[in-house]
């Protein structure tokens, strides 16, 4: 998949978690399975896509401690 590819399949999950927050858990999963794709294509991660996963990881962390 190209690098636009990946960044416009992000952003319409991101606009899915905004219209559909009841499946924000699924969302959440498929950003982060979509950013690794870029790990593994060597493709460079946006800062924006980089500062929602921090994001994600923070959360996750703080409804499981």
């Amino acid at each position: 998949m190209s690098f636009e590819t990946l960044k416009a399949s992000i952003s319409l999950l991101l606009d899915q978690m905004v219209n559909q927050p009841e499946d924000a858990h699924q969302i959440e999963e498929s950003i982060r399975e979509k950013i690794a794709e870029f790990r593994s294509l060597g493709l460079p991660v946006p800062e924006d896509f980089k500062s929602f996963e921090a994001s994600l990881s923070r959360d996750l962390a703080r409804h499981r401690g």
